[in-house]
């Protein structure tokens, strides 16, 4: 039985970046191959995988909310994912802090296509994660349009990893992963060609960090995540552009559980981010974009 929707006023963050790794049945959502890459990177060896119900008490200790996704990338991977209803309904029993993300492989064609609608529809589904590196394709590819165009359609957020990535790194030839596809440059023709289409660039985006920002301060509809990096690590023109030109799409996020929300807050406290961009960055631009408010 579900509970009370989530108070914006009374939490503290909203997290848009937390992965769901493990399914009920306790199938993961990478390769052990590829898991353990992310693990190494990480210096994360050995990290639990929290259970949803798990992550929601860890969310709800805290007074915070959390976006949960996980990854659908069968076609480059041959490695079956969790369950988008699995990850749906187990936030459902949680809505007082878990915000349910999809993962549909744009490689799905027409079912994909079919799979988001019924998400968002049936499941309360708020947005889709894409990986592009793991699933293996561009952004920019027209084979992902028509997915593009229901998650438009729909009211929903894409958000797109962007940058290096953790998962196969040190596996010879990267476990098959290609970085150059995630490159958020790749993204703007995405936010062009669908302009109504709310699009979160995940990660501060080494090597792109200039791209990523040229786009979401050129085109309105595209936001930044801070996850996957301690504050403490982030590119100066990344803090000058949170500080400023992009006070208002910058968002918090972990990576949770390889970074927890508490390491990344105790960094982000000692950053030279202004008092007032604080909440913005913290709370307020994700509650806006979501829809958990009406400012």
């Amino acid at each position: 039985m579900s509970g009370p929707a989530i108070n914006v006023d009374e939490l503290v963050a909203i997290d848009v970046h937390t992965h769901a790794e493990i399914s009920k049945d306790g199938h993961g959502s990478l390769s052990p191959a590829l898991f353990g890459a992310s693990e190494e990177y990480f210096k994360a060896h050995g990290h639990r995988q929290p259970t949803i119900d798990e992550m929601a008490a860890y969310y709800r200790e805290r007074k915070m909310a959390a976006v949960v996704f996980t990854v659908d990338a069968e076609h480059a991977t041959g490695w079956p994912r969790i369950s988008n209803e699995e990850v749906a309904e187990s936030c459902a029993e949680h809505p007082d802090v878990l915000i349910p993300f999809a993962s549909v492989d744009p490689w799905k064609g027409r079912a994909g296509v079919r799979e988001a609608r019924r998400l968002v529809e049936r499941y309360g589904v708020r947005g889709f994660k894409f990986h592009p590196s793991i699933q293996g394709f561009s952004p920019d590819d027209p084979m992902a349009y028509p997915l593009y165009e229901a998650i438009e359609e729909l009211g929903a957020i894409a958000l797109f990893h962007t940058g290096q990535t953790g998962i196969g790194a040190g596996v010879p030839g990267g476990g098959g992963i290609r970085l150059k596809y995630s490159n958020p440059m790749l993204v703007d023709d995405v936010a062009v060609d669908f302009p109504e289409l709310r699009i979160i660039l995940a990660h501060p985006s080494f090597p792109w960090q200039d791209e990523a920002l040229a786009v979401a301060t050129h085109k309105p509809t595209v936001h930044i995540d801070l996850s996957g990096w301690s504050p403490k690590y982030f590119p100066p023109q990344l803090v000058r552009y949170a500080n400023s030109l992009l006070k208002d799409k910058v968002l918090f996020g972990s990576d949770y559980p390889v970074i927890t929300p508490d390491r990344w807050l105790a960094d982000f406290a000692k950053l030279e981010i202004k008092p007032e961009v604080r909440p913005k960055i913290l709370k307020d631009n994700a509650a806006r974009l979501l829809g958990l408010t009406t400012d």
